[in-house]
């Protein structure tokens, strides 16, 4: 099983689910009675989901995308049938054959060229085309899809208004029926016995199946006394909406609720992306500070042991000092008795004496 996509917001990828996902689905559910048994060129298939629901009733399809990883992934997923193909290729320069394709289809893709390419990839579609072929195509409606809301689809290129995107395809394609498509809400009132004027579709990544209406929360019944009295049968399906679209704004409203609080979020994480660098930061700085006063401190403790080690030296050198100082204090205190004696009258009259023993000593 290939690894799912991730939404950038550029390409649909199945799991995406609500408003998006109605509209992605849809076009290619509507898209596909125009395909059967035909050959089939779905021009940016982006993950390839739609080429795969095309090829289920196409006798063969193709979907190329410029990019690279997408055709991959589209090819690991879907490219085990037979029939199908996925080719990496811009669409203003397919790598096909001439009118080699019955049906082409491009949803959403004119308004992610610029406008100089648009035409471009018109020409391509019309070259690959067989001369009885048909362009199945779709674009936002730039007065609705960005003027109305002030939206900005950072993908989008060159968005057209329904007159710009006529005039652009009458080029190549001047034939054209065209159809709307839009999320709403309404109330629907439809037959129960015959649907035969109402499609409808149910489906997801694996499969999409004709949809029964679903029963109804209220019933509406035309009653008579016989068949003959009942109306002619009214429109299979009838919808209503308020007159200013409550409900839609309501959701709407709800969106750029969401959309709003989103942003908030996503500031709110930034400052708090940008307060833990800030942290971080410091507590590198801290970190750089308390190493600095560590060395200090192991300097300090050092430079105490020099010390200590000197007051010691210091003590020891005077302990000598003193020592010292007392051996020569002694011994000048003897060295001044031993004058004072020899100059005492006593020493005077024991000179002599001491003289003759001396030369005694020597004589003998």
């Amino acid at each position: 099983m290939a690894s799912e996509l991730t939404f950038t917001g550029e390409r649909f990828t199945p799991l995406c689910a609500g408003e998006i996902a109605y509209e992605h689905w849809h076009r290619y559910a509507f898209a596909r009675r125009f395909c059967a048994g035909k050959h089939v060129l779905d021009a940016a298939c982006g993950e390839g989901y739609g080429t795969s629901l095309l090829g289920a009733t196409a006798a063969s399809a193709v979907g190329i995308d410029i990019d690279a990883a997408t055709i991959a992934h589209a090819t690991t997923r879907y490219g085990h049938a037979e029939h199908l193909r996925f080719v990496e290729a811009s669409c203003t320069r397919l790598p096909l054959a001439d009118a080699s394709f019955d049906v082409v289809v491009s949803f959403e893709t004119v308004e992610h060229l610029d406008e100089s390419d648009q035409a471009a990839m018109l020409g391509e579609f019309a070259r690959v085309l067989k001369a009885d072929g048909l362009l199945i195509i779709s674009s936002p409606n730039k007065r609705l899809y960005s003027d109305a809301r002030n939206y900005v689809n950072e993908f989008h290129r060159h968005e057209l208004y329904r007159d710009g995107f006529a005039a652009l395809l009458s080029q190549a394609f001047p034939a054209q029926r065209w159809h709307h498509q839009r999320l709403g809400f309404w109330s629907g009132i439809w037959a129960e016995a015959d649907n035969g004027g109402v499609e409808a579709w149910r489906g997801d990544s694996n499969n999409v199946v004709p949809c029964p209406p679903p029963e109804g929360m209220y019933f509406i019944a035309l009653a008579a006394r016989s068949d003959s009295a009942l109306p002619a049968a009214p429109p299979r399906i009838s919808l209503f909406a308020d007159a200013e679209d409550s409900e839609q704004r309501r959701a709407q409203a709800n969106a750029q609720e969401v959309l709003r609080l989103d942003a908030m979020l996503l500031e709110s994480n930034a400052a708090l992306y940008r307060q833990a660098e800030r942290i971080q930061r410091l507590e590198a700085q801290i970190d750089k500070a308390n190493q600095a006063i560590a060395q200090q401190e192991a300097q300090l403790t050092q430079r105490a042991k020099a010390i200590a080690a000197l007051e010691r030296r210091v003590q020891e050198l005077i302990t000598t000092v003193r020592a010292e100082q007392k051996r020569l204090e002694a011994a000048l205190s003897a060295q001044e008795r031993i004058i004072a004696y020899r100059q005492s009258f006593r020493w005077w009259l024991r000179m002599p004496w001491i003289r003759v023993r001396l030369w005694l000593a020597r004589s003998r």
